[in-house]
């Protein structure tokens, strides 16, 4: 697996927020306050895949923590330059 980011579990955070926020918006999910938060990144991971905003991880490589590391590494590239976890 690729070297973990500083501020990783703030970046996969980060990266939730903006990513469910979104599909929300679009009207494409509704959580339910007992869905985990494996689900969510899960879903969020397929969400990039399939909008192509990402590419998918080969299936012999995919786990959960790939998955958050990828998700990690997404949003650094969403972020401002100067943004605090950035740092």
């Amino acid at each position: 697996m690729a070297k973990k980011l500083k501020n990783e579990p703030a970046l996969l955070k980060e990266a939730l927020r903006i990513i469910l926020d979104d599909a929300v918006k679009r009207g494409i999910v509704e959580f339910e306050p007992t869905d985990s938060h494996d689900l969510k990144i899960q879903y969020a991971y397929r969400l990039l895949v399939h909008d192509k905003k990402i590419a998918p991880i080969p299936n012999n490589l995919i786990s959960l923590p790939s998955i958050k590391h990828r998700l990690a590494m997404w949003v650094t590239h969403e972020l401002p330059a100067d943004h605090e976890l950035l740092k």
